[in-house]
């Protein structure tokens, strides 16, 4: 199968995933990659900056997430810390009920997964 296409597929889910994280707590860019490179990977592939990043900028420009900035420890800087919005709140409820409606949805069309190999 193309590879393009699965990528495709794969980074569709990536903003739940993000809204969803960044739901359970507030988190920096960095921490959302090693999360998802921990828990994910396998399925997802390995989390990039260059494929994060741009997500995350796209959720602030919507208006979903916000970042304040908070100071790094280990070089003095800052780094951006990201939290939901009240629209984000509302549209990752809104995403989480979507989802698994389409689960179930899908799973009705494709079947049970005895013809898997």
């Amino acid at each position: 199968m193309d590879g393009n296409y699965i990528r495709q597929f794969k980074k569709g889910s990536l903003e739940l995933i993000l809204l969803a994280l960044i739901g359970k707590k507030e988190r920096y860019g960095y921490e959302l990659i090693n999360e998802l490179n921990a828990k994910g990977a396998d399925v997802l592939g390995y989390a990039r900056e260059g494929t994060v990043y741009p997500i995350l900028y796209r959720l602030e420009a919507c208006g979903l997430i916000e970042h304040s900035l908070v100071p790094a420890p280990a070089n003095g800087g800052n780094r951006k810390s990201y939290s939901l919005t009240p629209d984000g709140a509302r549209t990752l409820k809104e995403l989480k009920k979507l989802w698994r409606a389409y689960s179930v949805c899908v799973d009705g069309f494709i079947g049970d997964t005895e013809d898997e190999e």
